[in-house]
């Protein structure tokens, strides 16, 4: 409900973006620490490459909306002993993310409909999510200026990207 309540009052533009300067490695990291408890008892290893100094002009709890859901879609998706990848790196113009799982991945026209509100391509993990939080992500995303995009293969894994333009 929560989810359907804040894509609604995105798409009807009554949530405003407050942006701020911050730290985006910083909020990275703030962000992949609530999932601690789900790692370490899901035996996941974490990789990080996190760029330093990056910062970033939005609306922080917008962005740490999609960070989290890109998270815990990363963490539902990656198997025991799996490897959960974030990084972080930066050009002169933007700031890019990348969340990246071993999960099972997703073929070309799953991928298509990623960002459509309650699509969900792997049914199997239906009773996790309700197919509204990719369509959130691209939102905030779509709202802050920003590009998204998925990179998958089926039975590999998945890669989402995220760019921001940086101060």
């Amino acid at each position: 409900i929560t989810n359907i309540l804040k894509l609604n009052k995105l798409e009807n533009q009554q949530i405003f973006p407050q942006p701020q300067a911050f730290d985006l490695g910083e909020q990275l990291c703030d962000s992949l620490l609530q999932y601690e408890s789900v790692w370490e008892r899901e035996n996941i290893e974490i990789e990080t490459d996190i760029q330093e100094d990056v910062t970033v002009y939005a609306d922080r709890e917008l962005l740490f909306l999609v960070w989290n859901t890109l998270l815990s879609n990363a963490f539902k998706f990656t198997p025991s002993g799996g490897t959960v990848r974030l990084t972080l790196a930066a050009d002169p113009c933007c700031a890019v993310v990348q969340v990246s799982d071993p999960g099972v991945g997703m073929s070309a026209e799953t991928g298509a409909h990623i960002f459509e509100k309650f699509y969900q391509g792997d049914t199997s993990h239906a009773t996790q999510g309700n197919g509204l939080g990719l369509a959130l992500v691209k939102r905030v995303v779509d709202i802050l200026h920003g590009e998204i995009s998925v990179e998958s293969v089926p039975e590999k894994g998945s890669t989402f990207i995220v760019k921001f333009r940086k101060i």
